[in-house]
């Protein structure tokens, strides 16, 4: 009888630790299975190259068997090129992170997009969030001055300076047919009331140069060929903060916001690779990751780096943003008539 009993035990302690053996094995297989994420993901952006080659790079940390293909270029010849690849047939992209929501207006009227409400969303600000969950901001932008320290003694605080005699060709802009986020700011800025198109044909008449994108103004500014111009502030913060002799000002007007959203495209080839990319620059480390490269996170509890306002402490210009999408293309024409191309 004994025997038979330790042998009954036995048993039990056998089948017990084959299902706790099992129970590891499933666990291990189920932590492991977003690292499994695999394939190759095509992703358009208009973030600056060093910017998005940082991001890939911590993206494939976490997902190192995903292969991701960039195209980079300015928000409105992402759209261009996105544009001419439906009308053969299919957009290669299968994730899009672009200046601003009312791009993501157009895709999203265009059914071009997938829906895709992350988990990674929940925390973050409604307003920057796509109701129907086809994009989702990313970080926060404004557009603001920069003056070059060596040259501008005394600090401006209005949008009006580029327009005033003294500042007479020593300006400079991103054109709205190039940067997403001047044609954002061409949208917003016409519609205020402090503002409007007199504003764009006084910078005009004053001799502003247009160049094409953010980048391509802060050079101007920082090497002292121009001495102001209308820049995304992290640009400037960054500059500043490797000793470039330039200095970032919030207009008191306010500034204009854009939020970088984020979304995939409804045809994609790998949308489970898709979603983890999205996921990611939602996620806390993905936030990190864009505080690091000098941008102001979208997500609560990550600071904004040092020189920049967080979207609380911002005056923001805004205007409704299906205006905006539904003139947009008016929009740039009325600034071609006037400014060229």
């Amino acid at each position: 009888m004994k025997i038979i009993n330790y042998l009954t035990a036995a048993l039990l302690v056998l089948v017990m630790l084959s299902g706790c053996g099992t129970s590891a094995s499933n666990s291990d297989s189920s932590g492991s299975s977003e690292n499994k994420v695999s394939g190759n993901l095509t992703f358009y952006t208009s973030q600056p190259d060093a910017d998005q080659q940082k991001l890939v790079a911590a993206f494939n940390k976490k997902y190192p068997d995903v292969k991701v293909n960039v195209f980079r270029s300015g928000t409105e010849d992402v759209m261009s090129k996105i544009q001419a690849e439906k009308k053969s047939g299919k957009v290669q992209a299968d994730v899009l992170l672009l200046a601003d929501a009312v791009t993501f207006e157009t895709l999203k009227d265009e059914d071009l997009l997938m829906a895709y409400k992350s988990k990674e969303a929940v925390d973050l600000p409604e307003a920057l969030v796509d109701a129907d969950g086809y994009y989702t901001g990313t970080k926060v932008m404004a557009t603001a001055l920069a003056v070059n320290t060596k040259k501008v003694k005394t600090t401006p605080d209005s949008w009006k300076v580029l327009t005033e005699s003294e500042t007479k060709g020593q300006a400079v802009m991103p054109s709205p047919l190039y940067s997403g986020a001047a044609a954002y700011n061409l949208g917003v800025f016409t519609r205020d009331d402090q503002l409007g198109w007199s504003f764009y044909k006084d910078l005009k008449k004053n001799q502003i140069s247009v160049v094409q994108g953010n980048g391509d103004v802060l050079k101007a500014v920082a090497s002292g060929s121009k001495s102001y111009g209308m820049v995304v502030d992290f640009v400037v913060a960054n500059a500043a903060k490797q000793g470039s002799p330039v200095k970032l000002i919030y207009p008191s007007e306010g500034s204009p916001v854009i939020t970088e959203p984020i979304g995939i495209i409804k045809d994609t080839k790998n949308a489970k690779a898709a979603k983890a990319f999205v996921d990611f620059v939602l996620s806390e480390d993905g936030q990190k990751v864009a505080a690091e490269l000098g941008y102001t996170p979208i997500r609560p509890g990550v600071d904004a780096p040092e020189g920049l306002k967080s979207i609380d402490e911002l005056k923001v210009l805004d205007a409704d943003i299906q205006t905006l999408n539904q003139s947009r293309t008016e929009d740039k024409n009325q600034f071609t008539t006037l400014f060229g191309k």
